[in-house]
């Protein structure tokens, strides 16, 4: 570990502030987060309060490369270890049975608990000076509950401005998340009974899962355990939003025009309708996920009356992409609809 004389002063700040029990938000490779001990219930309070997010919903603890994850966990099955071994440090979150001595606030009260590593340089730093590299950040993402996660520092201080300032120590800089959107996140904490489950997508994919294992993870049952960013609304601007397959997108332009409303536009082939506001992004899923959030902040900015998104492909290696794209438009999904009844 870096001397203290040798860490950049906000990196030590922010170590200092954590082990204080305040917060601080921090950069990740996939997305801001918004950091506290986590072994610390009044620090995990101060985040739920700060982000107004419901107590019985997860947050994922952040450790150092050197960390011991068996410290968290009750039990590391050898799944979880293959895991560990190919993806950390990574967006991979390892949904573990919760050691006795964790605070069952980290995991909304349930007996798991949730652990990544991440690759992020700074958040490295911070992880390693935090109670030299033996403790654990608590982190969900820099923004209110359900809103559309930040991928720079500016969209947090956007998120936490004027008085929820005050809720947060310091906001580190570490430029734009690579990733873009939230971490994979694994259920291995009933390997024995129900195998690896896939409760959310993500950068890292269930053939590169498969790869590893062997076997291609399963999909969630009714009694897997609860994660972060999985409710079916989540993710999303406060302008609606509404997914549109590419060749119905002139015919909801011209729904909108006619019912005096207007759009904001997200594409990623050439534009093929009229919008108050659009921007292109990347045709390929890594470089989508890179700057899909940016967008949406952008669009939500825009004054539109919705957001317009041009429905990406199918194929999984944009699963991770289109599980937040359904959530963002979950609330909003039939407001095309809707106005179409309206007009009758």
């Amino acid at each position: 570990m870096p001397a203290p004389e040798s860490l950049p002063p906000d990196i030590a700040f922010a170590a200092r502030a954590l082990e204080a029990g305040g917060l601080v938000a921090f950069p990740t490779e996939t997305v801001y987060g918004l950091g506290g001990d986590a072994e610390n219930p009044q620090a995990i309070a101060a985040i739920y309060a700060a982000k107004g997010r419901p107590a019985n919903h997860p947050v994922i603890v952040h450790i150092a490369p050197e960390a011991d994850v068996g410290y968290w966990a009750g039990a590391v099955p050898a799944e979880a270890r293959q895991l560990i071994d190919a993806f950390w440090p990574g967006p991979l979150t390892l949904i573990l049975p919760r050691a006795a001595h964790i605070p069952d606030a980290v995991s909304g009260g349930q007996d798991t608990v949730g652990v990544r590593c991440p690759s992020h340089p700074v958040a490295q730093a911070l992880l390693r000076q935090f109670k030299q590299g033996r403790g654990g950040i608590a982190g969900p993402s820099a923004n209110k509950f359900g809103h559309v996660s930040p991928t720079t520092a500016q969209h947090v201080r956007d998120e936490f401005g004027g008085a929820d300032a005050a809720a947060i120590a310091c906001i580190l800089d570490g430029g734009q998340s690579e990733v873009g959107i939230e971490s994979t996140i694994l259920d291995v904490s009933r390997v024995a009974t129900h195998g690896v489950a896939l409760l959310r997508p993500g950068h890292i994919s269930a053939a590169q899962i498969a790869e590893v294992l062997g076997v291609a993870p399963n999909a969630p049952d009714a009694a897997a355990p609860r994660a972060s960013g999985t409710l079916d609304a989540h993710y999303a601007p406060a302008t609606p939003v509404a997914l549109v397959s590419r060749d119905r997108l002139e015919a909801a332009a011209r729904q909108l025009q006619e019912a005096g409303k207007t759009m904001a536009l997200i594409y990623y082939r050439s534009p093929v309708a009229p919008a108050l506001a659009a921007m292109a992004l990347p045709a390929n899923a890594a470089g989508y996920a890179h700057d899909l959030y940016a967008a949406l902040r952008a669009m939500d900015g825009a004054g539109a009356d919705l957001i317009v998104v041009e429905a990406p492909p199918a194929e999984s290696a944009w699963q991770g992409v289109n599980d937040r794209l359904r959530r963002a438009a979950f609330d909003s999904s039939d407001w095309l609809s809707r106005l179409a009844a309206q007009a009758k």
